[in-house]
């Protein structure tokens, strides 16, 4: 009862924060960048099921980020589907391309799985460039319109990170579910032992391409409302390079961790913009920045804010 108070707590708070964020900014400049952390958190914390709780690594993720951002400008602006419908295309075809890569995939483990989803990721990224006819190739791909749903149209900025905060914020609460749920346990118990969780009754391969297709449709969500909010999109966007952020903002934010993946991935989209006050040096800052957290707070951003607030109370008790 207690845990699940303070779920609720976390996600009433984690909504006022959302909504509250935009009136302490001065431009639209900083919405867009609260428009990109709130799409690389809900991409991180897809992530993040898949690797923290379910123990499975995945070093190209970007490449369905890719697929949802793709489809769904093909299908809106080449094809001329509505968005109601595109949408749905983009977030479908990432879910179908991870359903069938995951059950080969996802047999192999440790080393094994990072090296075939890299492969995966390599060969997405290639056909984005490669597809000159479909995708615009290295150049990119241009004049995909603006997002507008059921006559709606979310053509301000800060219109438009309202939907992706709301968006964030349910999958936020989804995946709060699904951990406290049977599945969720699942998914700890095959990150611990597969074997123990085999005895145990777990359908092992089940459970992880449920996972690893789940981690797929955020990213795809995020691709497709990435798509609408540039209006171009290029395969630069996509390739190993994010993935590795992608891991990184998972690792920061602390494994096994739904806030730890919002933490890591807001820390990290926002940091390159307020160091670029120091010019030359903002890279050596940023890498010092980075091996610091990983020193001082080994469980990441949500486990050292939560272990620096147990010791105040401690310290408060004790005065």
């Amino acid at each position: 009862m207690a845990a699940r108070s303070s779920n609720l707590l976390g996600l009433g708070v984690f909504a006022a924060a959302l909504g509250l964020a935009p009136l302490a900014l001065p431009n639209d400049y900083y919405i867009n960048i609260l428009i990109l952390c709130c799409l690389n958190a809900l991409i991180v914390m897809g992530l993040n099921l898949l690797m923290g709780y379910a123990g499975q690594v995945s070093l190209g993720h970007a490449a369905f980020f890719g697929l949802g951002a793709y489809t769904t400008a093909l299908a809106t602006a080449t094809a001329g589907w509505p968005m109601e419908l595109g949408i749905p295309a983009g977030v479908t075809v990432a879910a179908l391309v991870a359903w069938v890569i995951a059950k080969p995939t996802l047999k192999l483990h440790g080393n094994s799985l990072a090296m075939a989803t890299l492969g995966f990721g390599i060969i997405v990224s290639i056909v984005f460039n490669e597809a000159v006819d479909l995708t615009g190739g290295p150049s990119g791909f241009v004049g995909i319109p603006r997002l507008k749903l059921f006559g709606v149209a979310f053509t301000s900025d800060k219109a438009y990170y309202f939907l992706v905060a709301g968006v964030l914020w349910l999958a936020t609460l989804v995946s709060r579910r699904l951990i406290d749920s049977r599945t969720g346990r699942a998914l700890r118990a095959i990150h611990v032992s597969e074997s123990a969780a085999q005895a145990m009754g777990i359908d092992i391969a089940a459970s992880k391409r449920f996972v690893f297709v789940l981690s797929a449709v955020y990213a795809g969500v995020a691709g497709a409302l990435y798509a609408h909010h540039l209006t171009f999109i290029a395969p630069s966007s996509f390739g190993f390079h994010f993935s590795v952020q992608l891991i990184t903002m998972v690792v920061l934010g602390g494994m096994a961790s739904i806030w730890g993946a919002v933490a890591g991935a807001f820390f990290l989209t926002s940091l390159p913009e307020f160091l670029r006050m120091f010019e030359e040096i903002d890279i050596l800052i940023y890498g010092a920045l980075l091996i610091a957290c990983i020193m001082f707070m080994p469980q990441g951003l949500a486990g050292g804010t939560s272990a620096l607030l147990r010791r105040a109370r401690k310290a408060v008790s004790r005065g």
